[in-house]
This record gives structure tokens, C-alpha cells and sequence, in this order.
């Protein structure tokens, strides 16, 4: 059994530490910065969203650190085989909203700007950079709609006095815009095109190696998203394991990635497979494009191997019934913290 969060709480108590670990299908918990106690220089909030279109993908990313915040902008061409990733640091916050249910943040620095619009309706993501990939100009302009009613809310305690991550994902997002990049553009259409937002706030550190997975597509003509992930802090009271399904949330209990292994490391071009402990997820993974993320410090400081592949299977919602996936492009990925 899992603990779920039914009612409006705050997320911490007077010393920092949460209220109520578990998991919620809504924005229950709330996050009030001014009640974060342990280790502020550990602080991380972010907001990233993932885009996916037809052969193609695209990430932005706005996270703040206690010191030193960091924008992140990548493009992914599946049908070409190439990304293109580029990371600005800066010192000082961009001003994240304390929470995702509205709210704006923008930054920007010499050749480039990120921003990012919530007004409870729609989300608008905008971004420019000079020189981006062969050093062409990046554009983007995308709109994010019909919200599902429903999303994963996570509350996990990591560990320490003061130490927690409160963590967001909502999937299945229609997507309509266009990203620019020199003379080619990539068209986002909302018949067919998700995005998924990933968003966090925490006090953490120090957490070794964790492993997590999105999906956004249509199964029978109906939206279907996928959050499934493992190793980050104390689990017990509840893990971020769910379904989406026409605007619902589905929840599962512990899962694992299956990934093969040469002489002790993870090989992340061949196939995995992904089971949950109670026989409800039998899916294949297989590697498409993968990257790597090596960041030396602050916000994120680690090695993320992200890779974007084809899921293909079957998963069986509360209910009881089958939903067969063919094919399906997502993303699953391992993160190492090295603080």
C-alpha cells in the first residue's frame, strides 16, 4: 500500500521537513519557500519541459541553485540521428514560481533567452539562442493545452533533517508551435504532439544513482502517459510509478529497469526491459539517440545518460484492462549526483 495525499497541506512544518510523504493526483501539497530549513546552499528548484513531435524532440530547462542557476536548451532530430544541447550558467536565481500552477520566469545572458508562461489555461514556452548546433539561430515558440485533469505529485523524504524533494510531472500536454533552427522548422501539431512537464523543489544531496522514464502518446485514440522511476530518496510511503489514461491517474507500486550489462556497466544501446512488481507493466525499451550530460557543479552536479527510444508492450490500467503499445517514442534515463 501506498499513502496518498487527499486534501490541501503544506508541504513542510516549521523545521523544514515534510508534513506528509506519499504521493497525490493533484497539487495538494504546497510549497512555501520561506519554510525551507536544511542546508539552503543544497537548494534545487527547476522547471523543465519535454516537447515531443513527429521524429523530433525538445527540452528546455530553467533551474536555480542556492548560488548558481543553470538554462539548458537541447533540440533532437530522430529521423537525422544528431542532438544538440546547450547549457548556460549563471549566478543568482531566475525567480522560479513556488508553484506550477501559474506563474512566469524568464532569463536570459549574452546570445540567448528562455521563458516560460503559465496563466492557468496554457503554457508558453519561448526561447532564443544566436548560435546554436553549426551555429544557425534557434527559435521556439510553443503552446501547451488541455492540462489532464490529474498529474504525479511526489513527496519524498531524502534521508536527513530538512532534506525532501517535491516533484511534479504532468503528461500528455497537446503541443502546437514550432521550433526554428537556421532555415529548418519543426512543427509541433496538438492531434498528435505532448509535452510533459518535469517539475521540482528540494533540499538534496549526496543521493547516488537514480533511474526515471516518461511517455506521452495515443493508445486507441486516447491520451496516454507514463512516469515511472526508482533510487531517488525513501520510497516507502509512496513511488512515482503511474499510468495516464484519458486524463487519469493509474498508480503503480515499485518497478524496475532491466538494462543489459558488459563487464558491469549498463549498456544503453541495447534493449531493456521494464516490469512492475504486481504484473501490470511488460514493456520493451528500445535506444533510438542517446546523450550525456556531465555537470560539474551546482544545480545539478552529475552524469545523466538520457536516452530516447521506442516503447513497445503491454500495461493494464485499475481496472483491470489492456492497453497495447507499438512503437511509442519516449525517454528513460540514469542520473549519478556526485554531491
Amino acid at each position: 500500500m501506498q499513502h496518498e495525499i487527499t486534501r490541501p497541506i503544506s508541504l513542510l512544518d516549521k523545521e523544514g521537513n515534510l508534513t506528509e510523504p506519499g504521493y497525490a493526483k493533484r497539487l495538494w501539497p504546497v510549497y512555501d519557500r520561506a519554510r525551507v530549513r536544511g542546508g539552503l546552499a543544497q537548494l534545487k528548484e527547476w522547471d523543465s519541459y519535454l516537447v515531443m513531435g513527429e521524429g523530433f524532440a525538445l527540452s528546455l530547462t530553467i533551474a536555480d541553485g542556492f548560488h548558481m542557476g543553470l538554462d539548458a536548451i537541447s533540440l533532437l532530430d530522430f529521423s537525422e540521428g544528431w542532438q544538440v544541447t546547450r547549457r548556460r550558467r549563471r549566478a543568482g536565481s531566475a525567480g522560479l514560481p513556488v508553484t506550477s500552477a501559474e506563474g512566469s520566469v524568464g532569463n536570459s545572458g549574452r546570445g540567448y533567452g528562455l521563458f516560460f508562461q503559465h496563466d492557468g489555461k496554457r503554457r508558453f514556452l519561448a526561447a532564443h539562442m544566436d548560435q546554436f548546433g553549426d551555429g544557425s539561430p534557434l527559435d521556439v515558440s510553443v503552446e501547451l493545452t488541455d492540462e489532464p485533469e490529474e498529474s504525479m505529485v511526489i513527496c519524498t523524504p531524502l534521508g536527513k533533517p530538512g532534506h525532501f524533494c517535491m516533484r511534479q510531472k504532468i503528461n500528455c500536454m497537446r503541443a502546437s508551435g514550432k521550433v526554428s533552427l537556421g532555415g529548418r522548422n519543426y512543427i509541433f501539431k496538438p492531434e498528435r504532439d505532448f509535452g510533459v512537464l518535469n517539475w521540482g523543489r528540494g533540499i538534496w544531496t549526496g543521493l547516488g544513482t537514480w533511474y526515471w522514464s516518461s511517455l506521452s502518446t495515443l493508445v486507441n485514440g486516447v491520451p496516454f502517459g507514463m512516469n515511472l522511476g526508482y533510487g531517488f530518496g525513501d520510497d516507502s510511503a509512496a513511488t512515482e510509478n503511474m499510468f495516464l489514461y484519458d486524463g487519469k491517474i493509474h498508480k503503480l507500486e515499485r518497478v524496475r529497469f532491466h538494462i543489459p550489462t558488459r563487464d558491469g556497466r549498463e549498456i544503453d544501446a541495447a534493449p531493456w526491459t521494464i516490469r512492475d512488481d504486481a504484473g501490470r507493466l511488460a514493456l520493451t525499451f528500445t535506444p533510438m539517440l542517446h546523450r550525456v550530460d556531465r555537470i560539474g557543479a551546482g544545480v545539478s552536479a552529475g552524469e545523466r545518460r538520457q536516452i530516447f527510444g521506442r516503447f513497445s508492450g503491454r500495461a493494464f490500467l485499475d481496472d483491470g484492462r489492456g492497453l497495447e503499445l507499438k512503437d511509442a517514442i519516449g525517454v528513460a534515463e540514469a542520473m549519478k549526483s556526485r554531491r
